[in-house]
This record gives C-alpha cells, sequence and structure tokens, in this order.
C-alpha cells in the first residue's frame, strides 16, 4: 500500500484561545502540501483546485481542504515521500494540517472574547502597520467570526480611515 493511500487522521486537542474557555478538540486532516510549505507550524491559506491538478492520480489526497481556510501544518509525515507535482516545483509531501487562527483588527464596540465580531471592512492604505489585520487573507468581509482572545492595541497610531479597532485572535475554523 502507498503512503498516499494508507493516510489516516488522528484527533489534536488545541487549547483555547481564551486560557478561561473550553478545550476545543480538532481532527487534523492529513494532505500533500508543497516541501517549501512542509514545515511543522507553516500557515497558508487552502486556495482550492488549480488547472494543473487535472489528472493527478494524487488530487483526492491534495484537494481535501476547505477552499479558503487557514490551515497551519501540525506535523510533517515521518519517512512520507516526495511526489512529483505539477504546481509545486519541488514535488509535495504528506503532512497533517489543523485550522488556524487568524489575527485581524475589528471595530472596539465587539471586541469581547467569546464574542462574534466581522472586520471593519477594506482598506485602501496598504503601507499601514495594521493593513495584515484590517484585510487577513483568509477571512472574508460579509462574515462573523468567534473571537478567541482579545490581543490589545493595533500596530498603527493612527487609522487614516478614523476608525476604532482592536486587535484580536478569532478562535480557527471549526466546520460548523
Amino acid at each position: 500500500m502507498s503512503e498516499v493511500s494508507n493516510i489516516s487522521h488522528k484527533l489534536t486537542k488545541v487549547a483555547s484561545i481564551n486560557p478561561a474557555g473550553p478545550q476545543r478538540w480538532y481532527m487534523t486532516t492529513v494532505t500533500l502540501v508543497g516541501t517549501r510549505l512542509a514545515t511543522e507550524g507553516q500557515e497558508f491559506v487552502y486556495r482550492g483546485e488549480s488547472p494543473a491538478c487535472e489528472g493527478c492520480p494524487f488530487r483526492d489526497q491534495c484537494l481535501n481542504l476547505e477552499v479558503g481556510t487557514r490551515y497551519r501544518v501540525d506535523s510533517v509525515r515521518e519517512n512520507a515521500n516526495t511526489l512529483e507535482c505539477a504546481v509545486h516545483d519541488t514535488g509535495v509531501t504528506a503532512v497533517d494540517v489543523e485550522p488556524a487562527p487568524v489575527r485581524a483588527n475589528v471595530p472596539d464596540d465587539s471586541a469581547f472574547a467569546g464574542n462574534r465580531a466581522s472586520l471593519a471592512g477594506p482598506c485602501p492604505y496598504t503601507e499601514c502597520p495594521s493593513h495584515e489585520y484590517c484585510e487577513p487573507v483568509g477571512l472574508d468581509f460579509d462574515e462573523d467570526f468567534r473571537i478567541g482572545e482579545v490581543v490589545g492595541d493595533p500596530p498603527h497610531d493612527y487609522c487614516m480611515l478614523e476608525r476604532d479597532l482592536t486587535l484580536v485572535e478569532f478562535e480557527a475554523a471549526d466546520g460548523s
């Protein structure tokens, strides 16, 4: 049986981002990622199928994640082979991934641990030190996310859009 077809899942206990909150369990998923991403702790947003995936014998093992979700590599599979890939020039290898929490700026009035909040909206000021938190990769403006932790003040000194923002960490997507 090949390395790819002998893939299993495992449960990983992830402490709640809020230390006083309940512990959460996530099922890690085995998938194939480019060898450059195959490092424990590496985060990425799954973008879905590439046209180059058509006809690949490993597509079921690569295309098993939720499009638009941010993932963290939990572990790299021991003794996993590097497989050729039309998308990743150095090939792909098997890893365990789990949904990852995302830091973001939200309006002050919704920044409470356990609360559901959405992003304030797009920001054209790409040079602002908070821009990556105002428009975090993998999150949509029209969705609400559960706040796991209030981090505090955002990295900027002044918001060019005159928004009152707080930096929070949204809980990882759990598929519900």
